[in-house]
């Protein structure tokens, strides 16, 4: 399955490219979903179940429906969405009443010595994650404060607007995290491996190690 590129991205909604955009390290762009819907109304295209080059997070506003390969979430008025390219989805508008921004970016544009983070190591970003959150109002409007900054900022002169946008794309991404469920901050979500991850804490519990020099006494072989 080949991911579907920016270049494509970009020629299937005929969105424009900002000015300058090419200049800064990776790819980052931010957009309202009513516009998109408009443009890809007018070239007749759609969203296919693919997986993108791209990450993407999407403020929806409207009923619709993120299919994944293992499940289907139903939206029934506001969600938060993470995108990465290592899963594929299909993302289907339930009626003509939509509304929202969505924000795209390369791993490139949130590179560490940048951001600080490693994007594939953020719990929103990993496989098995929790990728859509619902919301209520209020915290659509939240959320649509962010993206509006992101506008704002894209459209001006300002030297380190690309800093500032890695800022808002971060604050996303943690107002999402602390959406996420606590156990969905943990990589581990299989029975077998809650197990063993509490079997070894127990272990550690009743025989702590206090330093590295440390050595447990064996009196005999079979200690």
């Amino acid at each position: 399955m080949e991911p579907i590129s920016l270049d494509e991205f970009y020629r299937t909604t005929s969105a424009l490219i900002p000015e300058g955009l090419n200049k800064e390290i990776g790819h980052f762009n931010v957009f309202e979903i009513s516009e998109i819907q408009r443009l890809k109304r007018k070239s007749a295209s759609f969203m296919p179940y693919n997986r993108r080059a791209y990450y993407k997070i999407s403020l929806i506003r409207g009923r619709n429906q993120a299919q994944y390969a293992d499940k289907v979430i139903d939206i029934e008025q506001n969600a938060l969405l993470f995108a990465t390219p290592r899963i594929p989805y299909h993302y289907l508008p339930q009626d003509d009443n939509q509304s929202g921004h969505f924000c795209i970016f390369t791993a490139d544009f949130l590179v560490h010595t940048k951001s600080g983070v490693i994007v594939d190591e953020l719990p929103l970003f990993r496989p098995g994650g929790y990728p859509v959150f619902q919301l209520s109002d209020q915290q659509a409007e939240e959320l649509t404060f962010i993206f509006r900054k992101m506008h704002q900022e894209l459209a001006s002169t300002y030297a380190y607007k690309y800093d500032l946008l890695r800022n808002y794309v971060l604050e996303l991404v943690h107002y999402g995290q602390k959406l996420q469920p606590a156990t969905a901050l943990y990589p581990t979500h299989t029975a077998s491996a809650r197990v063993s991850s509490l079997f070894i804490e127990l272990l550690e519990r009743q025989f702590p190690i206090e330093s590295p020099q440390q050595k447990l006494p064996l009196r005999t072989a079979k200690d």
